[in-house]
């Protein structure tokens, strides 16, 4: 059984990935500050994006994404595991996004986020996010 820390710890977890879609579809990348540690790993090669520190990777979301006319991310499936003060999850995310152009394309994504994270005076920050590819597709 669970114990109300442990359920509240979750909890956090599973809102600090839900606080990381949306300021990605709402476009607002400062929110970014409050999910990620500073020095946190971010891995986006599986979905062909880039890897490295958050800084550097917050700054190519910034520059890449607005390029894209509309995405939206889609959670499920959070497996959270916490270990006193860390704790690493898997999340499955679908995540269409249409492509700039006049056709009309959409990409459809579908991958896992594999994420650690670290409790800090502010709360629980992801310290690590890698993408795992379940599929893409051109539509």
């Amino acid at each position: 059984m669970l114990s109300l820390a442990e359920i509240s710890d979750r909890l956090e977890i599973q809102q600090l990935l839900i606080d990381y879609s949306s300021a990605i579809d709402r476009r607002q990348f400062d929110d970014l500050d409050h999910v990620f540690t500073p020095d946190a790993y971010i891995d986006y090669r599986a979905m062909g994006g880039i890897d490295g520190q958050f800084p550097e990777v917050k700054q190519w979301l910034a520059e890449v994404l607005p390029n894209f006319p509309a995405y939206a991310h889609m959670l499920g499936n959070f497996d959270v595991r916490i270990t006193g003060d860390t704790a690493s999850s898997r999340t499955i995310c679908f995540n269409p996004m249409v492509l700039p152009g006049e056709a009309q394309q959409v990409l459809f994504c579908g991958l896992w986020y594999e994420d650690e994270f670290i409790r800090t005076a502010d709360g629980w920050r992801m310290s690590r996010r890698v993408e795992t590819k379940c599929f893409d597709k051109v539509v």
